[in-house]
């Protein structure tokens, strides 16, 4: 009874704690790994109880085991990576319009990717995240992780073979919302550029380059504040479509309240 129960501990405890460890805010690098596994080991106290009356895993060794093991982290981990992908088609809308603004050299460090990432990518990240988190997006990923024990149920050895197209159509999905984030502020970036080229061939004595630097420094801070409700609302609109790939993926329906 008591090698059971640690079975199933440990199974489930390896798909939560996938979650955990490559979500959104749990996942990064300024959570101490400490507060990460206490939170994992919490949530796995909850589930496990719901689970114990299902059918237990048969494992034949110690290799089997390690294998279960790492096939419930993927499980776990294909969830909050899916999430981590679509937050950063907003740090990659970021990137974009600092570098075509010139403002790429003001950078800051991420704790979540470990590097210097442009100011801009650093905000429109902690914007979705936020936003996220505020439209139950938090809430909808554990239930859907709850789902998947029914679909997938712990020590089944059985992964969804439809990942590869699902974060296949998530990273298009992703990258589909960086370029919607970055349109209003690249197209005014862009006629900015083709007035200071009409203006510099009026005009040969003006330093271009001088006036245009400050000019796109300036006319990005504008467009990104005068858009960013409409850059909040892609992001919105994008979490359940998203959320509905991952777990088509892993075979779970998404249900509309988790995200009420």
């Amino acid at each position: 009874m008591n090698d059971q129960w640690l079975i199933l501990f440990t199974l489930v405890f390896a798909r939560v704690g996938g979650l955990v460890m490559t979500a959104p805010i749990f996942g990064a690098g300024a959570v101490p790994a400490r507060v990460r596994v206490l939170l994992a080991a919490a949530l796995t106290l909850l589930v496990v109880p719901v689970l114990w009356q299902g059918p237990a895993a048969r494992i034949d060794g110690p290799a089997q085991y390690f294998v279960l093991l790492g096939g419930e982290a993927i499980v776990g981990a294909c969830l909050g990576l899916g999430i981590l992908v679509l937050v950063h088609g907003m740090t990659m809308a970021g990137a974009v319009i600092s570098h075509a603004s010139g403002l790429s050299i003001a950078e800051t460090f991420d704790p979540v990717l470990e590097e210097n990432v442009p100011q801009f990518s650093r905000l429109l990240f902690l914007l979705a995240v936020c936003v996220f988190f505020l439209l139950g997006g938090h809430r909808a990923a554990m239930a859907g992780l709850l789902d998947t024990f029914r679909t997938i149920p712990p020590g089944s050895g059985a992964l969804p073979g439809s990942l590869a197209e699902g974060f296949s159509t998530l990273a298009g999905q992703s990258f589909s919302l960086g370029i919607r984030a970055a349109a209003p502020a690249l197209t005014a970036l862009l006629l900015a550029t083709l007035i200071l080229g009409l203006i510099g061939r009026t005009l040969p004595q003006l330093n271009v380059l001088a006036l245009g630097f400050g000019l796109n420094s300036l006319l990005a801070f504008a467009a990104l504040a005068v858009t960013l409700g409409v850059v909040t609302w892609a992001f919105a609109d994008q979490i359940a479509p998203a959320l509905e790939t991952i777990l088509d993926a892993l075979k779970t329906p998404l249900r509309s309240e988790w995200l009420s």
